[in-house]
């Protein structure tokens, strides 16, 4: 096989991996702008990324409080390092019916969130990416534990 088709053939696997892995990925922009709305996003909220490319993050959702989410989106931006959240800060970011409809108990999917700074070659930042993990049974299991303390 031949370097560049090689190459294509890697990156060809990498997109389909990228379009069928487990978490959300999303690409914002500088303006919150979506770039990228991988498969997960695409079935939980209903949103092809055709739907969502170059549309702004906050007119989208509107259950994304933009206040809070540019305060932990501008660090990752100006300081170039990771940000996170977690279920017990916020919920989710995005709400998304739960998923497990019959085993499940939650009446939204409980979520984490990483967000990483995609640095540009001069090492400038102009778009971060937005992992969004499902952690409904986790986030459910330690309520219920929460429960049953005194």
């Amino acid at each position: 096989m031949a370097e560049s088709q090689f190459e294509m053939t890697e990156f060809h696997w990498l997109m389909d991996i990228l379009q069928t892995i487990d978490v959300g990925l999303v690409v914002l922009d500088r303006n919150y702008q979506v770039q990228l709305w991988n498969g997960f996003m695409e079935n939980h909220s209903g949103l092809r990324p055709d739907q969502t490319k170059g549309k702004n993050l906050f007119e989208l959702f509107n259950e994304v409080d933009e206040a809070w989410f540019k305060k932990k989106a501008e660090p990752v931006f100006a300081l170039n390092t990771r940000a996170f959240t977690i279920y017990e800060q916020r919920p989710y970011l995005f709400k998304f019916e739960n998923n497990h409809p019959i085993t499940g108990r939650a009446n939204h999917m409980y979520q984490n969130a990483t967000l990483i700074p995609l640095s540009n070659v001069d090492g400038t930042t102009d778009h971060i990416c937005l992992i969004i993990y499902d952690v409904t049974h986790a986030a459910m299991n330690k309520l219920d534990l929460k429960k049953l303390q005194p």
